[in-house]
């Protein structure tokens, strides 16, 4: 698949080397699994002199000397001297980037952990004597977020304070995501382009593993991710078991009530029989895999408040692959397909509303998105949008089916909502998938 995108982080990429060429420039880089990370990075630094390094679990001195047959076979001259430590090695290419500046990406930087914890405390002594008179580019990237956040931002940790730029390698956003299905399948339909974005989420590897196996439409890509030997099957636990670590069956029971419809914390209390809130803080705050979702105008200490997964492939992942893992171990992929059949108009009305929000927001002309509903879950409205500058109010109903749409109920659903904005100019939507790449 050819390279989508990403201009703006091409472009800040390119100013971090031209930074370096006068002092050292240390960046951490940071997203998903099977974001892009590392396509992005060899993309934007393609001069001769680049290294790169990949950090696996395995003993230090061996680590060293694959990462030096790599210097010797990219610069394509010998590396005299004995490096079985990596701060021996790291030393002496700080010292060689006085006289040559050059780009050094260390990716899956995180498990240096494994390898030998003391090696970020090293890097940083090494870093803070040479960073002046190095012109060394940096780059450390890693998968494994809660460990690269922690590392880098975390004061008690040797590189806090360190790094000179921060990168977060989102998504693919939906405009990408219609170009890229236009050019694979220029007759695709709005089913297609939603399923695209359901069991991707914009994720560059997932897209590319579709595009390439040519699954364009709804029913090739659902086939795809529910076949024998599907990559996806195990992606979840692929993704997550890392940052979980021993704990993460907690974890993925929560991420499954929520992907199920269980929004609420003392639902998933009661089914789980636990208390939960120390678990949610950080599938928020630390792993950054949920949200709170709280009605526009509620109060931030308000009690009305829900839960939802921010990555669309983990919501369907959890909504009907782990959730139906007994299957997948009796070899009976037919039931979960049968499964999401069922289900599928359902699952992916929520993920229609999302697509919309996304488009809205990539307008760039509201300053608040969400959604709205009163006590009891009464009054529900999918879209709400707000201009304070224009003083100008988006109120939108979102359904798969067009003619489910009654502009005069969602108007009466939005009378108490409405009252809070005296002489705004009120602008009622139906959005529907026929519409999904209309213009809004």
């Amino acid at each position: 698949m050819k390279f989508y995108n990403r201009q703006a982080e091409l472009a800040q990429l390119a100013q971090i080397e031209q930074l370096a060429q006068s002092v050292g420039q240390l960046t951490f880089v940071v997203g998903r699994r099977r974001i892009g990370k590392t396509s992005l990075l060899l993309k934007a630094y393609t001069e001769p002199t680049t290294l790169y390094f990949f950090v696996a679990k395995k003993n230090e001195a061996l680590l060293c000397a694959e990462f030096v047959a790599q210097i010797e076979q990219q610069w394509g001259e010998p590396v005299y001297g004995e490096f079985k430590q990596f701060k021996t090695l790291f030393g002496w290419l700080l010292s060689q980037a006085r006289s040559k500046p050059f780009t050094l990406i260390i990716d899956e930087f995180q498990e240096f952990q494994s390898v030998n914890a003391a090696i970020f405390s090293e890097i940083q002594a090494l870093w803070d004597a040479n960073r002046q008179e190095s012109r060394m580019n940096l780059v450390c990237c890693g998968s494994v977020y809660a460990l690269m956040t922690r590392i880098f931002e975390n004061a008690k940790e040797p590189l806090f304070g360190r790094a000179t730029q921060r990168m977060h390698i989102k998504a693919f956003d939906v405009a990408t995501l219609q170009e890229i299905l236009k050019d694979y399948a220029p007759a695709f339909t709005p089913e297609d382009l939603l399923a695209l974005y359901l069991l991707t989420g914009g994720v560059a590897k997932y897209v590319e593993l579709l595009m390439e196996q040519n699954a364009c439409t709804k029913d090739q890509m659902l086939g795809l991710v529910l076949s024998e030997q599907s990559l996806f099957l195990e992606e979840g636990k692929n993704v997550l078991i890392d940052e979980f670590g021993k704990d993460y069956g907690n974890y993925f029971s929560i991420l499954s009530l929520i992907a199920s419809g269980k929004t609420a914390r003392a639902e998933m209390e009661s089914i789980m029989e636990m208390q939960i809130g120390g678990f949610l803080e950080r599938l928020e705050q630390e792993f950054g895999l949920i949200k709170k979702v709280r009605p526009l105008l509620a109060k931030p200490n308000s009690r009305s408040l829900k839960y939802e997964i921010e990555d669309p492939f983990l919501r369907f992942w959890f909504g009907f692959i782990y959730k139906n893992r007994s299957a997948i171990e009796a070899g009976n992929l037919g039931y979960i397909r049968n499964i999401v059949d069922r289900d599928y108009n359902t699952f992916s009305g929520k993920t229609l509303e999302r697509f919309f929000i996304a488009r809205i927001k990539a307008q760039q002309r509201y300053n608040q998105i969400g959604t709205y509903w009163e006590k009891q879950n009464t009054n529900e409205i999918d879209i709400v949008a707000i201009d304070e500058l224009n003083r100008c109010l988006l109120i939108a109903e979102v359904k798969r089916n067009a003619d489910k749409i009654k502009l005069d109920v969602l108007q009466h659903k939005a009378l108490n909502l409405v009252a809070h904005f005296q002489n705004y100019d009120v602008k009622y939507a139906a959005y529907s998938l026929a519409q999904l790449t209309d213009p809004l």
